[in-house]
């Protein structure tokens, strides 16, 4: 039984702690949020904390799930492994590269399992195109985008996330994460570009953004990310990879909606395309929605503590990820090509 304290109970927080709550091979020992709050059904009875340094040393847990904001992940995770636990944190898995290396390094040095929160690992249908494309061989174009046209409860968490991340930070790392899986090559240099469009937003960060990433094979990637009321409900979810030999792409019915959080995951149908044989769509019928891609990291986590799985490339491309959208913020508020 693998004991697990949960820190930040906003939409992902409560999301794996229901995955704990479900699964047999976990038992909640607390949960931790600054401020009380509503929980889902089936949470409410848990020992609750305040402080998450108090409930780290009260509950001594084998496992700590980070689904805090951005600014306190690699803290938590670092303190979390010094006490003994091994973790799961969301991404991004810290804010800077310094400390998401921090993090990393300290697994290392610990043994502790880390596993970062790319929920789209654990997605058979973007397992399906990562094999798919890799099976065309590169180099890659990579054209990918998720545009939320937010509104209401959902500006607010999104306007909250903006005081410490952008969306081409927040969201760009699955993303990123994707290319990676795709093309083994490093990545060399990063161009971004950025734009605020709301006045009600941290003030100085941008709601819109979109960057270009180059890779020693010659791949390219390309990826655009916009939060708000204001961002168009039109080409809001574009999924290419494009090779030499074909292509892969996820396309979606005309009635997915921006604001919908299992559209952010969910595939429709894959187009393989390959040069000279026309085309193939792959139905996604009966894919798993954001609750159960939830549990399949959970049994994922609970799989690496069991069977010691190896990790390293999986840490590997959560702070290469991070590093490549930390550039293309960095190159966005400088106006220069970011060299990696």
């Amino acid at each position: 039984m693998i004991r697990a304290l949960v820190a930040g109970l906003g939409n992902m927080g409560q999301s794996h702690a229901l995955s704990y709550h479900n699964n047999s091979d976990y038992q909640i020992v607390g949960l931790v949020n600054r401020t009380p709050r509503p929980l889902a059904p089936g949470l409410e009875a848990y020992p609750f904390f305040k402080d998450y340094a108090q409930a780290l040393a009260a509950t001594k847990p084998d496992l700590v799930c980070v689904a805090t904001y951005s600014d306190s992940h690699a803290d938590y995770a670092v303190a979390a492994m010094e006490a003994g636990a091994d973790v799961f944190v969301e991404k991004p898995l810290a804010t800077t590269v310094a400390d998401a290396q921090r993090v990393v390094d300290t697994a290392a040095r610990l043994g502790r399992k880390l596993v970062v929160g790319y929920i789209l690992r654990h997605h058979p249908s973007w397992q399906r195109l990562i094999a798919e494309a890799r099976a065309l061989g590169g180099p890659y174009v990579f054209r990918l985008n998720l545009n939320q046209q937010s509104s209401g409860p959902t500006w607010e968490v999104h306007k909250a996330l903006m005081q410490t991340t952008p969306p081409i930070v927040d969201c760009g790392v699955h993303y990123v994460d994707v290319m990676l899986q795709i093309t083994d090559a490093d990545p060399v240099e990063v161009r971004g570009m950025g734009l605020r469009l709301a006045d009600d937003i941290a003030p100085d960060m941008y709601n819109y953004g979109h960057f270009q990433v180059l890779f020693a094979d010659g791949s390219l990637g390309w990826y655009e990310a916009g939060w708000g009321p204001m961002m168009s409900d039109t080409a809001f979810f574009v999924k290419d990879v494009v090779s030499p030999q074909g292509a892969v792409s996820i396309r979606m019915p005309e009635s997915a909606r921006s604001d919908d959080i299992d559209t952010h995951t969910r595939t429709s149908t894959l187009r393989v395309h390959r040069v000279g044989q026309g085309h193939e769509d792959l139905s996604m019928a009966d894919e798993p929605g954001h609750q159960e891609l939830c549990d399949r990291e959970q049994a994922f986590m609970a799989r690496a503590i069991a069977h010691d799985l190896d990790l390293t490339r999986h840490m590997q491309d959560a702070v290469r990820s991070l590093a490549i959208c930390l550039a293309a913020d960095e190159s966005v508020r400088t106006g220069k090509i970011v060299k990696l």
